[in-house]
């Protein structure tokens, strides 16, 4: 049994894995990348899992440190081994944190001071809709005036036809990559409920945006 977010069975395999599963992964993470300034200095990861997006940030802010959450021990075992392998542990912190229960006061963490930029991807999705706001408040508290917050989230299509959309064009790309979905779907494990985050709880984009504004 693995954790929602996990994904695969096996750990090692994720980052093979889920460039495979969802199209263009690495585009989207470099989309949030280049979202940031250059010169930010405190970033916060909610969900940093195996730490592709971190070593992006990294190396696109030269000066920053990241603090990297993430609640499944999986994800952060294998994400500081990765940093040890190629010596970028000192630039960041690893924390074995549900974000859900820091959104709603009851973990005991205080990560002193507030950051320039709050970051996520994949992860947020995992929350029901009461919780996703609650987060965003948090957040919105945890930044500095001029912060900025970027997210990369699967959303609930609007409409039968989007999905249907997303659909075939996922299906085509896998064709053109000789990618068998049906074989990488064969390694994703089964997850449980664990703390805060379940299965996808997906929201439209609209849904999202109304959130942000409260």
């Amino acid at each position: 049994m693995i954790y929602p977010g996990e994904v695969f069975a096996q750990t090692q395999e994720f980052d093979t894995n889920i460039r495979q599963l969802l199209p263009y992964y690495d585009e989207m993470l470099e989309a949030i990348v280049l979202c940031l300034p250059t010169e930010a200095k405190r970033i916060l990861e909610l969900g940093c899992g195996t730490g592709e997006l971190t070593r992006k940030l990294l190396h696109h802010c030269p000066d920053a440190h990241v603090t990297a959450v993430d609640y499944s021990p999986r994800m952060v075992d294998f994400l500081q081994a990765k940093l040890d392998l190629q010596g970028e542990k000192d630039r960041v912190k690893v924390v074995h944190l549900d974000f859900g229960a820091w959104a709603n006061n009851e973990a005991h963490i205080d990560f002193t001071g507030h950051f320039d930029a709050v970051i996520s991807s994949l992860a947020i999705h995992h929350l029901s809709d009461r919780m996703k706001e609650k987060l965003l408040q948090k957040i919105a508290h945890s930044l500095n005036p001029s912060g900025c917050f970027w997210n990369a989230d699967p959303v609930l299509p609007e409409f039968p036809e989007l999905a249907n959309i997303y659909k075939q064009s996922r299906q085509k790309w896998a064709q053109q990559h000789n990618i068998d979905l049906d074989t990488v779907r064969s390694k994703v494990g089964k997850s449980e409920t664990q703390g805060y985050s379940s299965q996808d709880q997906l929201a439209t984009l609209d849904d999202h945006l109304q959130m942000l504004k409260k």
